[in-house]
């Protein structure tokens, strides 16, 4: 594939998963949570250029911190996005105010490591964009997982730290990622 198709698909990836993070999204408890972000790390490991041919060393590096990043970003995104049972029993998931201020700064820091890899005259191109995009939507799917497997397992009602439902929801624990 040619790099801006990459591009392209980094871009839609981004949309639909801002898109549906910004309305409240039901849990389906569907075990293939990882499909999504195991194709686009695929889809990155099979592309020439996720390492710079003529920096290696410095190229992994800023690699490594890309996908640093990545781990933060997705692990923070997950903390931060509410949980909550509806009264039919499903789950639900919402980013909160602070989910927005950890995709800021993921996005933040990316920029910066380009930049600064630009500036070492590294050429970074669209596989390790995808690269970290998957390692980001990998670790955030996987510890929503486990949040919604842990609010399973106590029997409907939130677990510590699970976040509050909507206005009038039968189930209401606030904690202190609510008043970020």
């Amino acid at each position: 594939m040619s790099g801006l198709v990459n591009v392209l698909v980094v871009i839609a990836v981004i949309v639909v998963v801002v898109v549906r993070q910004c309305s409240a999204q039901r849990i389906s408890g569907d075990r293939r949570w990882w499909v999504l972000p195991g194709v686009l790390l695929v889809m990155a490991l099979r592309e020439p250029g996720l390492v710079d041919p003529h920096h290696e060393g410095l190229s992994v590096v800023v690699l490594g911190a890309e996908l640093a990043v990545g781990l933060v970003t997705g692990a923070g995104w997950a903390w931060t996005s509410r949980l909550w049972r509806a009264e039919d029993g499903t789950l639900w998931s919402k980013g909160t105010r602070a989910t927005v201020c950890v995709w800021t700064g993921g996005l933040v820091l990316r920029a910066a490591l380009y930049g600064l890899g630009a500036a070492m005259g590294i050429h970074q191109g669209g596989p390790a964009l995808m690269m970290a995009l998957a390692v980001t939507l990998l670790v955030r799917s996987g510890a929503l997982a486990l949040r919604a497997a842990g609010m399973a397992q106590t029997g409907g009602a939130p677990a510590e730290g699970a976040g509050r439902g909507p206005a009038g929801s039968a189930l209401f624990r606030p904690t202190w990622k609510d008043r970020v």
